[in-house]
C-alpha cells in the first residue's frame, strides 16, 4: 500500500508517519507538507509545498497512491471564523479535490474531531465548519472516505506538540492518562493507536463513513482479536 499524508510534522500526523513507516504492508509513504518531518527512512519520500491551497504544480507526484491520511489541522482559538474556515476547509478541500482526481481507487482518511456538526447550524463555530468539511468530503468520488473523531489524544514514543501551550496540556495530561483510559475508555485514544487504526481501516475498510472516538478503539481491538473491520 502506498499512503499520502498531510500535516505529518504535527501530533497527529507524527504518530500516523511513525506507524506507517513500521508496517511493513506500507509500501511507500509520502509525506506534503511546508516543511520537512526531519525524518530519514527508506520508504519515506518528502514533498516541501507551501501553497497547499493550489498543488497544481507538483500534482504528477501525487499520483498512484491508494491512500491519504489527512492530519493537517489547527486549533480554532483566537481565529476569526473565515480565518478557520480557510485552514480546515479550503485547503483540506483543494487538496481533497486534486487527490481524487490523480487517484481515483484512493481511500480517504480525515481526522476531525469529537463534537463536530453534521448540520453545519449548530453554535460552535469549529464544529460547523468541521462538518461543512467533513460533508463536502463525503461527496467527492473517492473510492471510500472517512471521517474520524477523536476526542483526547495522547501523544506516545516521544511525540512532542509543537504549540508550546500544547505541550504542557499534554505533560501534564499524560501522568492521568492510565486513569482516564479506566474511566472514560471511549473518549482517550494516543497517536499509536490512531495511526493504527487508519492503516487498518485504509486496508480493510469500516462499516460507516463517521467513526466517533470510541468506534476507533474497538477497530484496533477487532484487528487484534481478528474479528475483521469495524
Amino acid at each position: 500500500m502506498k499512503v499520502i499524508i498531510f500535516g505529518a510534522t504535527g501530533m497527529i500526523g507524527q504518530g500516523v508517519i511513525k506507524e506507517c513507516l513500521n508496517d511493513p504492508e506500507v509500501e511507500i509513504v509520502l509525506s506534503v507538507g511546508r516543511s520537512s518531518t526531519g525524518l530519514r527512512h527508506e520508504k519515506l519520500r518528502e514533498v516541501i509545498h507551501r501553497d497547499l491551497q493550489n498543488l497544481s504544480t507538483i500534482e504528477e507526484s501525487l499520483a498512484g497512491y491508494d491512500a491519504c491520511f489527512f492530519c493537517l489541522g489547527i486549533t480554532s482559538v483566537g481565529m476569526t471564523e473565515p480565518e478557520y474556515k480557510h485552514v480546515t476547509y479550503d485547503i483540506t478541500l483543494a487538496v481533497a479535490q486534486t487527490l481524487v482526481k490523480m487517484n481515483a481507487g484512493m481511500t480517504f482518511i480525515y481526522v476531525s474531531g469529537a463534537g463536530t456538526d453534521s448540520t453545519e447550524q449548530g453554535r460552535s463555530m469549529w464544529a460547523r465548519v468541521k462538518g461543512k468539511t467533513e460533508n463536502a468530503l463525503l461527496r467527492l468520488p473517492f473510492k471510500a472516505t472517512y471521517m474520524l473523531r477523536p476526542a483526547y489524544i495522547q501523544p506516545m514514543n516521544g511525540i512532542v506538540p509543537r504549540i508550546r501551550w500544547y505541550r504542557l496540556v499534554y505533560a501534564a495530561m499524560g501522568m492521568f492518562y492510565p486513569l482516564l483510559k479506566v474511566i472514560f475508555p471511549k473518549y482517550v485514544t494516543t497517536t499509536e493507536i490512531l495511526g493504527r487504526v487508519m492503516i487498518t481501516i485504509a486496508k480493510q475498510g469500516a462499516n460507516k463513513p463517521v467513526l466517533e472516538s470510541g468506534d476507533l478503539n474497538r477497530i484496533l481491538d477487532c484487528k487484534i482479536n481478528n474479528k475483521g473491520a469495524v
